[in-house]
């Protein structure tokens, strides 16, 4: 998958209208590019940064049905959302695996009252289940999580659902539709709608931020999924649409797995603000989350709050033997929940009560925007996207092929032990290239597991363009241990600079970008 690849398909395509193009590269207008090309629709996917640069690579890394839904009543969208994540555990098992969660009980009651619940859960998954549920001895408990607090733990429940590495799947899914014809390009921004004479959308203007070049594009139909950025492409074709979107501010925190002892993952049902808080093992550290913060404006990198940080670390803390303090933190991470604006008179509705569930939405002028959602649900979204999509593009009606379709890198046999095990049936060509020259293969900085070769591989096959590209997304240094991203920095931008045929100057900017926006992700001493 390379770039000026994509650019000379879109070149080649002309005046001639795509299918469908589609706004915005995260999780669901990927899902959406891959479903509508998959159907052999002539598909085009524009994004305005880099793929899931914003809320798609900054989840809780977790694909589940949703315990909380499941309390608040939402039984419809567990139900969807379970049998999606047996779905995604299927298509992408080297990047979606089965992690096991404990909910410790300090209060007597709350054992029959879990345990119920989770077996309701396990019931709903049915075929697609990942592991059976089953209440635990306070020393059961103990000997799965050894360094949990003791005064007061009356036991606890343990149950399954999935883990993964969300912006390593976004590419992949981005792999996958360019492998069904489909063209995906990143860094590219759409800057406003083409209307025909009737005032439907007819296309899209867009504009290359690499070299400058504009182009004006035509399509059958357009799709808006750009997430918390949707309200902006609705004001493109209607200055006064209402606001779809209330954003919501999730952040998480990531420290050394030290503070997380043994494989399990901890759940916490109910914190002190009424959400749930959960403490992931992922890749050799644990990240701890989430908050839920109304924010007024989007931002493509959003900032934790101070008193998000104090609300994780204080939660924490009543939890774990090894109480984390700010010092421990080797990362910050927060990202934007695309959540459905209140209605008018409801502005009060607090954001951990507004339903995840996805909305589809079409324009008088014939835009289709999706909102809402989340990971689990991407691939389902993208098939209801797409329905619609064709409908509203009079296109010829072609069913969806999703459900069944392996995600690029699908191998069956994975060896999680593997330090290359997230790039699946790619990890052979990247030992191949080491084989012939052992260099390649050392690490990048002590402290992360990452080499030179993952970083020529993503410049060559993953469209990676910045030194962000890599160290956030295609690795996920930047999320795993700020400090060491920012010392793996000038390295990685020399061996990019040498793929995109890049100046000196082009590495020294790099360099000062990335240390710029990577000091937002730590804790000054």
């Amino acid at each position: 998958m390379k770039r000026q690849r994509m650019l000379a398909a879109i070149r080649e395509q002309g005046d001639r209208p795509w299918d469908i193009i589609v706004i915005g590269g995260g999780a669901t207008g990927l899902g959406t590019a891959l479903d509508a090309a998959s159907r052999g629709y002539r598909t085009l996917l524009l994004e305005q940064s880099d793929f899931s640069k914003g809320t798609s690579s900054r989840s809780t890394k977790l694909v589940h049905g949703g315990v909380r839904y499941l309390a608040q009543g939402d039984v419809s969208l567990v139900l969807e959302a379970l049998h999606e994540r047996g779905i995604m555990r299927q298509n992408a098992p080297h990047l979606v695996k089965n992690q096991s969660f404990i909910i410790p009980n300090y209060d007597w009651w709350d054992g029959p009252f879990y345990t119920l619940g989770m077996k309701v859960y396990d019931m709903m998954a049915g075929k697609l289940g990942l592991g059976p549920s089953q209440s635990l001895s306070a020393d059961e408990v103990l000997r799965a999580i050894p360094n949990l607090k003791t005064e007061g733990l009356c036991g606890g429940v343990i149950y399954y659902d999935g883990q993964f590495d969300d912006s390593r799947l976004a590419i992949n899914i981005a792999q996958t539709c360019a492998e069904h014809g489909g063209v995906v390009v990143n860094y590219m921004p759409v800057i406003g709608l083409r209307k025909n004479s009737a005032g439907i959308v007819s296309g899209v203007k867009a504009r290359d931020q690499e070299n400058g070049d504009s182009y004006s594009l035509q399509a059958r139909c357009v799709v808006n999924a750009t997430g918390v950025f949707v309200d902006n492409i609705m004001h493109m074709d209607d200055p006064q649409a209402p606001r779809l979107i209330r954003p919501s501010q999730g952040v998480h925190i990531v420290l050394d797995k030290e503070f997380l002892k043994g494989d399990s993952a901890i759940m916490i049902p109910k914190t002190s603000d009424g959400r749930v808080l959960f403490a992931v093992p992922w890749h050799e550290r644990v990240i701890v989350g989430t908050t839920d913060t109304p924010l007024d404006k989007c931002s493509l990198e959003p900032r934790a709050l101070e008193e998000e940080i104090d609300f994780i670390l204080s939660t924490a803390k009543k939890y774990l033997t090894r109480e984390p303090h700010r010092k421990d933190i080797l990362s910050i991470f927060a990202g934007l929940r695309p959540l459905a604006a209140p209605k008018e008179g409801n502005e009060t509705t607090s954001t951990k009560e507004i339903s995840r569930s996805h909305h589809l939405r079409v324009s008088l002028s014939g835009l289709v925007t999706i909102t809402g959602g989340k990971w689990t649900t991407y691939r389902k979204m993208a098939q209801d996207t797409v329905d619609k999509a064709a409908m509203v593009g009079g296109l010829k009606e072609q069913k969806c092929r999703t459900e069944d379709m392996p995600i690029h890198g699908w191998l069956s046999n994975v060896d999680y032990q593997d330090p290359l095990y997230y790039y699946g049936s790619d990890a052979d060509y990247l030992r191949d290239l080491v084989s012939d020259n052992p260099e390649l293969g050392k690490r990048l900085h002590e402290r992360l597991p990452y080499t030179s070769i993952e970083v020529i591989w993503s410049a060559r096959y993953e469209m990676a363009r910045t030194v962000e590209d890599i160290l956030a997304r295609r690795q996920r240094a930047l999320f795993l241990d700020a400090r060491a991203a920012i010392d793996m920095a000038p390295t990685v931008a020399r061996i990019l600079a040498r793929e995109l045929g890049r100046d000196e100057n082009w590495q020294k900017n790099q360099v000062k970008q990335f240390t710029e926006q990577a000091r937002g992700y730590y804790l000054e001493d």
